[in-house]
């Protein structure tokens, strides 16, 4: 485990994993009180590894998240990090896909299930999900839950728990709502609190505000665009509405940018968040609800398009950057009608804003700001028993590119998607639709082409 720790690049351990790690394996209850992007999935991931018999193919251990995005990133941490085990099973187990297919996938099997409370619950209900067996219960983003409504869900599932089960359960914040969960659903717990963290977090965020007329705002995301060059912004909005006529504006002056809000279909949802942590998109425009649970590697940039009414949530926009001890850029657009919440914003954060005029943003030299990488999507997925390693070798071997030409590969039950160089995408398409892959021939076209056509 602690080899496999070292491949991964788990060097040092993070606040929130030096005081809740060797706890969680002592099997005590923990509250702990950390934010998104602190390393905590890695500290609750290797205490339930540690307590699984892998001999007894049953749920020993449930993970309970607030959304499907935030569930399939902890899906893929613990499968990592199951790596120096024995063939350790972990089901992803979330509304917004069908049944059956989690259905069949649960009837041969699991160690591990991670899911959202709804799906979960409804899993229970049917007999297709056992917790009998079950050794550790995590509750991860516990105040996004319940902001969520999803109270009564977590408590329906919980009950059907055993009672000698651990419960480990974090939250960024500590509302009235989370403690009187924690005091339902754990034993004995120990609380820890790392703020510490949090505030040295911040620290490494730059943080600049503009004030602008309520007319200015799409125009303003531009200029800083341009200024600033970031490849990869999160431009948080209110409304969808504002989402969408953002998109069109930025899509209008030749950037990639895509939109992420409440009504958009999984199967949308899903795509434009595989094109933007893979490099294919540079500006993803998103609502808080959608972008709740979003971890994104390496996000140089992110906007406050309008300032939120929840000042704590002003907290989680920005906390998207900065991550991982890397510097971070959070910029701000911010009308007179809502200085009062930037006031709220600034006495939570016990420091000011500091402002620039709008018209110190002048276009840094440069091309147009296009991301790096382009997406293709492949027909055929984990149903067909392609394996992202499948892919690389179809793309190195056969087709003859190089792996520094290829990036993030994303295999779905019906679908693959390969992140390539933006300027050999049409090529590899071309090469790799002549080719085979696993012995057969393949449809591959690029995402982008696909969207238009739709």
């Amino acid at each position: 485990m602690q080899a496999n720790l070292v491949q991964l690049g788990y060097t040092e351990m993070t606040p929130i994993q030096a005081a809740s790690l060797p706890l969680a394996l002592q099997g005590v209850d923990l509250i702990a009180q950390a934010q998104t992007g602190s390393g905590k999935t890695a500290a609750f991931a290797l205490a339930l590894l540690h307590r699984l018999d892998t001999s007894r193919l049953a749920v020993q251990a449930l993970v309970m998240c607030p959304t499907r995005e935030l569930a399939e990133q902890v899906t893929q941490e613990i499968r990592r990090l199951a790596r120096a085990a024995d063939n350790v099973k972990v089901l992803t187990l979330c509304g917004g896909s069908p049944m059956k297919p989690q259905m069949e996938s649960l009837s041969f099997g699991a160690h591990v299930a991670v899911g959202t409370p709804g799906r979960l619950l409804d899993h229970l209900e049917r007999g297709s999900l056992s917790l009998d067996a079950l050794q550790t219960l995590v509750l991860d983003e516990a105040d996004r839950m319940l902001d969520m409504g999803f109270v009564d869900d977590i408590a329906a599932v919980v009950k059907q728990a055993p009672k000698n089960r651990q419960t480990l359960l974090f939250s960024a914040t500590y509302p009235e709502g989370v403690v009187e969960l924690a005091s339902r659903f754990t034993h004995q717990a120990r609380h820890l609190q790392i703020a510490a963290a949090q505030a040295a977090a911040q620290d490494q965020i730059r943080q600049l505000a503009y004030e602008v007329g309520e007319n200015q705002r799409l125009h303003a995301v531009s200029l800083l665009l341009a200024h600033f060059r970031p490849a990869r912004t999160i431009a948080f909005c209110n409304t969808k509405r504002q989402c969408r006529d953002l998109v069109d504006v930025l899509s209008a002056q030749g950037l990639v940018a895509m939109a992420l809000h409440g009504d958009l279909e999984q199967r949308d949802r899903d795509q434009v968040l595989i094109q933007f942590a893979n490099g294919s998109c540079s500006v993803l425009v998103a609502t808080d609800v959608a972008a709740r649970g979003l971890d994104i590697a390496q996000l140089e940039c992110v906007i406050n398009v309008d300032i939120s009414a929840d000042v704590e949530q002003h907290l989680h926009r920005i906390g998207r950057t900065g991550r991982a001890g890397a510097g971070g850029l959070a910029l701000s657009l911010s009308s007179m009608d809502e200085m009062g919440r930037v006031g709220r914003i600034e006495q939570l954060m016990s420091r000011e804003f500091e402002w620039a005029p709008l018209d110190s943003l002048v276009p840094a030299a440069g091309g147009p700001l296009e991301p790096a990488m382009d997406t293709l999507q492949i027909l055929g997925g984990r149903k067909d028993k392609i394996r992202p390693g499948d892919i690389l070798g179809a793309l190195t071997g056969e087709a003859g590119f190089a792996s520094a030409d290829i990036g993030k590969i994303n295999v779905t039950d019906f679908h693959s998607y390969v992140a390539v160089k933006r300027s050999m995408a049409r090529q590899i398409v071309q090469r790799l639709s002549g080719g085979k892959l696993k012995g057969r021939k393949v449809k591959v076209r690029r995402l982008a082409d696909l969207v238009d056509l739709e």
